[in-house]
């Protein structure tokens, strides 16, 4: 199995025969090479999208004709997407768990919020979530923009994830102090991946808080484009 940070919280993850977009915003975000394009696109089979805005889901129309991967999210923003010609979906709801052949995926709960905008005013598009992807002997929990819950606790005890990839970069969502907190309390983590951090000024620029409050966690800054192998 591999993880592909692709900067922010965008995400390759090559895992069985699936090999999953998660929340990619490729075009303008600071921290993508637009020359990686191509290569972090190839054999994409789905597009897993945590919430509306558009640091994570800007770029989904374009990717989904393009790659002929169909979306998978909250029923409400995949309808929304299938609105774009040659855009298909799996539109469900939190709790819900779908099979992508050998790989299982079921939508959490996260806090935060999910809009659009379409022709200056927002539109919310059902709300904000998390992931648990599993397969490959592994359980990757993707936290999506959330700051910590007490239903951590309740994922925890369901899935039992090895890998979390955290939004944690502050301002947004929890920052890393309070990611040590979930980690802590909420999970029994063999590995923590950071995300949503270091792409704009505002928000946290190392994990060393993260790495020194997690000893005895593996807590991988990941290097875009860079494979984890698991």
């Amino acid at each position: 199995m591999k993880i592909i940070w692709l900067g922010h919280s965008s995400f390759r993850i090559e895992i069985e025969d699936q090999v999953l977009l998660i929340d990619p915003w490729l075009r303008d975000n600071p921290t993508f090479p637009n020359n990686s394009r191509a290569q972090a696109l190839t054999g994409a089979t789905a597009i897993l999208m945590t919430h509306g805005h558009s640091d994570h889901v800007a770029d989904v129309p374009e990717i989904a004709t393009e790659t002929g991967a169909p979306v998978v999210g909250v029923y409400e923003l995949v309808e929304w997407m299938e609105q774009t010609p040659g855009v298909s979906g799996i539109g469900f709801g939190k709790g819900g768990t779908i099979r992508l052949n050998d790989v299982e995926v079921t939508l959490l709960n996260a806090q935060h919020s999910s809009s659009v905008l379409v022709d200056g005013s927002r539109r919310y598009v059902g709300g904000e979530a998390g992931f648990m992807i599993s397969g490959e002997g592994h359980t990757i929990y993707v936290s999506g923009d959330t700051d910590v819950m007490a239903d951590m606790a309740i994922f925890n005890d369901l899935h039992q994830p090895d890998i979390g990839i955290l939004a944690c970069g502050g301002y947004f969502t929890m920052d890393m102090r309070r990611a040590v907190y979930a980690s802590k309390k909420f999970f029994d983590f063999k590995t923590v991946i950071p995300c949503h951090y270091k792409t704009f000024p505002m928000l946290e620029q190392s994990a060393e808080v993260l790495i020194n409050g997690l000893p005895d966690v593996d807590v991988v800054e990941p290097e875009v484009m860079q494979p984890l192998e698991f």
